[in-house]
């Protein structure tokens, strides 16, 4: 008991402790931080920082960065992650809105340089991570939104039916022909997917997770929610980025969806391969018609006077992502066919 009271007035110590540097409103405070670098700048333009409060101490300054998410990333940290390995960073404080009207605020560990280096191995062993939260019982998360910032995949094929006429006159320019783009849309009637959910991270693009020093860390838990086990696999094997581009193969793509398959049985869940694979094959495709359209509707967008010097990323890194989208749509048209599950292995 002694024990006990005496981490919990150590932790009050130290929440206490991290509060001095953030002013009421919610930002640091300049006369007492030392130094402060910008990390980046979430979608209602708050910054991420790393502050310093001596030349070798230094920590994360995280605001509410997406304002549909307020008090989601705190609730994860109290109510889902403690059942993880210690794979995030760890929170050291954070606001309370209901007692000052500030705004919302949290304080990171500082994991020092993080490297987003997408090898095999690496992307491997996040395969495992994955199937360790989804092995999780979502009934232990009641609270937990039951979707998160993008479109459920069943509303992207609704889109995509809605938009047919500009896919089919996208495909050409991309070198995806039209007689690829009417098999997929010939079968979109018939697609389906599982209706199991499990815990899910919602935002596991390649910049999410990354290698401090040799632990991989897995960090932004403010989208997670409950959605198909597809959602955070698609995310990691082949969700593209404009900051961090990667390579992906048919025989990695593979590789990675058994490894998420093998841990899951290790975790006492058996899940059919063929099925799951063929599954992944057509999520993967929709997912990335629907990222097709929007990422030509960004350099549409670029292209106008109005935004041609304005814009999170650059042409060149719209572009390539846009290959990288359309190899992976390439490839995982091939996954659909029952014939190519077997013979990928």
């Amino acid at each position: 008991m002694i024990v006990l009271l005496h981490f919990i007035q150590k932790s009050w110590v130290v929440m206490n402790l991290f509060h001095q540097y953030v002013n009421l409103d919610g930002t640091l405070m300049d006369t007492l931080v030392r130094d402060r670098e910008i990390l980046y700048t979430g979608t209602n333009g708050r910054h991420v920082e790393r502050f310093y409060v001596s030349s070798s101490e230094s920590y994360i300054f995280k605001p509410l960065t997406n304002d549909d998410q307020k008090g989601c990333e705190k609730w994860v940290y109290e109510h889902v992650l403690p059942a993880l390995p210690p794979i995030y960073p760890q929170l050291l404080a954070c606001s309370d809105t209901d007692v000052n009207g500030g705004e919302e605020w949290m304080v990171f560990e500082d994991l020092g340089p993080l490297h987003h280096l997408h090898t095999d191995e690496t992307l491997v062993q996040a395969a495992g991570l994955v199937a360790r939260w989804h092995a999780l019982p979502p009934e232990h998360f009641a609270g937990i939104p039951l979707r998160g910032p993008k479109p459920l995949i069943q509303e992207m094929v609704s889109e995509l039916h809605n938009r047919k006429t500009d896919l089919l006159e996208l495909s050409s320019s991309l070198g995806f022909s039209k007689q690829q783009m009417q098999r997929i849309y010939a079968q979109l009637e018939h697609f389906s997917f599982s209706h199991q959910l499990v815990l899910s991270h919602g935002d596991l693009h390649p910049g999410n997770y990354a290698l401090s020093g040799e632990r991989l860390m897995v960090m932004d838990w403010e989208h997670a929610h409950l959605n198909t086990p597809l959602w955070d696999v698609y995310h990691l094997i082949d969700m593209s980025h404009p900051c961090f581009p990667r390579h992906m193969t048919s025989e990695l793509r593979i590789r990675l969806l058994d490894t998420y398959l093998e841990q899951l049985e290790l975790l006492g869940i058996r899940v059919d391969r063929t099925t799951f694979v063929h599954e992944y094959g057509r999520f993967a495709v929709i997912f990335s018609l629907w990222m097709l359209l929007l990422i030509t509707s960004d350099l549409q967008r670029m292209g106008t006077e109005v935004h041609r010097n304005s814009g999170k990323w650059s042409k060149e890194q719209l572009e390539s992502q846009l290959a990288e989208t359309l190899a992976c749509l390439n490839q995982c048209t091939v996954m659909m066919d029952w014939g190519q599950v077997q013979t990928c292995k």
